[in-house]
């Protein structure tokens, strides 16, 4: 496995991902500049912006990564060199997730320290109210990263079965904003006022989904960095174990779609 994540690394950095993410990464020298446009929330406003671009570079990669990394071997033909080796396809679908995954750590933590010099700098132009908690700022990344890796494990998923990228791409783009709005949909749901106005056929579709998509607001805790809120720890180990738990299922099920799909 160790060697199809070397590969899976290899290729990444070949075809210049790491390249593109630095170039958007001088984004981040302009957010201070244009924070300082409110004087009063300037470290506020800085934070929000900078978890928001770290999400949404991590979100390109998540689904592009993801989808297209199985697909591209299929359709390169490197996948049946690869299989004709001693080894498993099991082996072969996790090494390319942990390959992925590892990449978005490291890009996380690059994207990481540019947003926390970012957020330095906003400092100096205008005092906080409050206090910056450093440590929050690092473990609302950190989690953001985590809910990016599950939507490379669902990507992933998809493109077993898929045989073009279109499948992987947007099923992963959909699961990702259903896995956004699963949380606030099922507590409005279960809201007197709604019960009594929405019929039990679609509170049940709803709780359904509820338990079937990944929950992705639980990893979203940038209302901690940007107030300085305390962290719930037992929601954190929660969370952590559902990352785990989600994650290991979503490629339990593609080992065993990808062990039963026909090579042509």
């Amino acid at each position: 496995m160790a060697t199809i994540i070397h590969i899976t690394l290899k290729g990444i950095f070949r075809d210049r991902v790491f390249q593109g993410i630095m170039v958007l990464a001088v984004l981040f020298l302009f957010i201070p500049s244009a924070a300082s446009l409110s004087m009063r929330q300037m470290t506020e406003l800085t934070t929000t912006l900078s978890l928001s671009l770290i999400s949404f570079i991590m979100l390109l990669l998540a689904v592009f990564l993801g989808a297209t990394s199985i697909w591209k071997d299929i359709e390169r033909r490197y996948t049946f060199s690869v299989l004709s080796l001693p080894i498993s396809r099991t082996t072969y679908l996790w090494g390319r997730f942990f390959g992925i995954a590892l990449f978005m750590l490291m890009t996380t933590v690059f994207l990481g320290a540019m947003a926390l010099i970012a957020i330095k700098a906003a400092t100096f132009g205008y005092p906080p109210s409050r206090p910056v908690v450093w440590s929050t700022i690092i473990v609302t990344i950190l989690f953001d990263a985590l809910k990016y890796i599950l939507v490379v494990a669902v990507a992933m998923l998809l493109a077993t079965v898929s045989t073009s990228f279109f499948l992987p791409v947007f099923g992963a783009i959909s699961v990702f904003l259903a896995g956004t709005a699963t949380q606030p949909v099922y507590d409005y749901l279960q809201t007197p006022s709604v019960q009594a106005a929405v019929s039990v056929i679609v509170r049940k579709a709803a709780e359904t989904l509820y338990y079937l998509l990944p929950n992705l607001s639980g990893f979203d805790l940038k209302v901690h960095a940007i107030y300085s809120i305390p962290f719930n720890v037992q929601g954190l180990i929660l969370t952590s174990i559902y990352f785990a738990g989600y994650t290991l299922i979503i490629l339990s099920i593609g080992s065993f779609l990808f062990a039963w799909r026909e090579m042509k």
